[in-house]
């Protein structure tokens, strides 16, 4: 099997991570409608998360937060969210990159999502987009020598 150069898997983790920031915006514009709530789970200590150290003791690798009924100031940005909680009747801001998320659930329509660690994608920068650029040589030919052949898809589509 060739070498995957593009790193598919950091595009397809990447363009995951864009359904949760998508349904959170959604939910930050339009609330959660019916019976729609939100499982995140995330890597406490991940670079970017900001959250209470009694947090960060109290669950050392890995929290779910639940999105339902009692949020505040939700707020969706390109690299990460931040929303209140209350915790022991204290309300709480904690800020999740992204990266950060190993899961996501909305349970009310069956949905889930879970993510690989966002550090084994090498720098564990946030604002880092696995590059589609191709490696020095132009990439023209495929790194298995083979021809390259391009395929026409409507062979495969219904016919009218």
């Amino acid at each position: 099997m060739a070498e995957d150069l593009f790193r598919y898997d950091l595009m397809v983790e990447n363009a995951l991570r864009g359904v949760v920031r998508d349904a959170l915006r959604r939910a930050l514009n339009h609330g959660l409608p019916g019976n729609h709530h939100f499982y995140l789970t995330f890597k406490t200590r991940a670079p970017g998360v900001e959250i209470p150290s009694y947090l960060i003791e109290r669950y050392p690798d890995e929290m779910t937060i639940v999105l339902q009924f009692q949020y505040w100031n939700l707020e969706v940005e390109d690299q990460r969210f931040s929303v209140m909680l209350s915790f022991n009747d204290i309300r709480e801001r904690l800020v999740v990159p992204y990266e950060a998320l190993t899961g996501f659930a909305d349970p009310s329509v069956q949905f889930g999502l879970q993510f690989q660690d966002g550090s084994a994608s090498g720098s564990g920068d946030s604002d880092s987009d696995p590059d589609p650029t191709p490696p020095d040589g132009g990439g023209d030919a495929p790194a298995d020598g083979g021809s390259g052949e391009v395929v026409s898809l409507d062979h495969f589509r219904k016919k009218k």
